[in-house]
């Protein structure tokens, strides 16, 4: 069925950002808290606040320190700034929904700062979501509430259930069940985490509008 607003994940969706992140994560947690695994941290840590990552991590028996979260958004903004490149198909993606009329949103946990660095170097993609990109860090409940999608649906004065998400983390997609959204969980590594929590699995970007019968 085709969705009358859709709601895109900016890190890992629109943006090839969460490798660069997870690597730096890793290192920083391989410092302060050895035993957490690179795949613990896609499990436990995939798609949260970083301020949700630091709290996690302590609760899993790091101990990192009281600046890191600033230091580590410091460190990561310095690396995106140096180049940030779309996910292949997106504009494809955005030039469809755009044809068929249907207005779309971001719904992220990243910071905005993040987004400004990452969709600003990509001439006109921000001006493209019209002032509809929101962030979990602004929102009193980020993801896995759902209160960061029904934020984002309301800016496109669309029903829920009539709103689809696109994402890449299982936490997203908790929190598009819980705001009663259809998941397309985009997986170009793997799709069973995102399965898992009853996303409609893709591993090609540029195969989303058929999956939206936009085409």
């Amino acid at each position: 069925m085709r969705p009358d607003g859709v709601i895109f994940d900016c890190d890992g969706v629109l943006v090839d950002s969460e490798t660069v992140a997870f690597d730096q994560m890793e290192a920083d947690l391989a410092t302060y808290g050895p035993g957490i695994t690179r795949a613990q941290m896609e499990t436990d840590l995939f798609g949260l606040t970083l301020a949700g990552v630091a709290a996690k991590s302590n609760a899993l028996g790091a101990r990192l320190p009281e600046d890191w979260i600033e230091d580590f958004y410091a460190r990561l903004y310095a690396k995106l700034e140096q180049g940030t490149p779309l996910v292949p198909g997106v504009l494809t993606v955005l030039d469809a929904l755009d044809a068929a009329k249907i207005p779309y949103a971001i719904g992220s946990n990243g910071s905005p700062r993040k987004m400004e660095i990452t969709l600003g170097q990509h001439q006109g993609l921000i001006q493209r979501f019209q002032g509809r990109i929101f962030s979990g860090q602004e929102t009193p409940r980020p993801k896995p509430f759902p209160d960061l999608f029904l934020k984002a649906a309301a800016s496109m004065n669309v029903a829920p259930a009539s709103c689809v998400v696109v994402e890449d983390s299982p936490t997203g997609a908790r929190a598009a069940h819980a705001a009663g959204m259809r998941c397309f969980g985009y997986a170009p590594h793997g799709t069973a985490a995102l399965k898992a929590e009853g996303a409609v699995t893709f591993s090609r970007m540029i195969d989303l509008p058929s999956l939206l019968t936009l085409s």
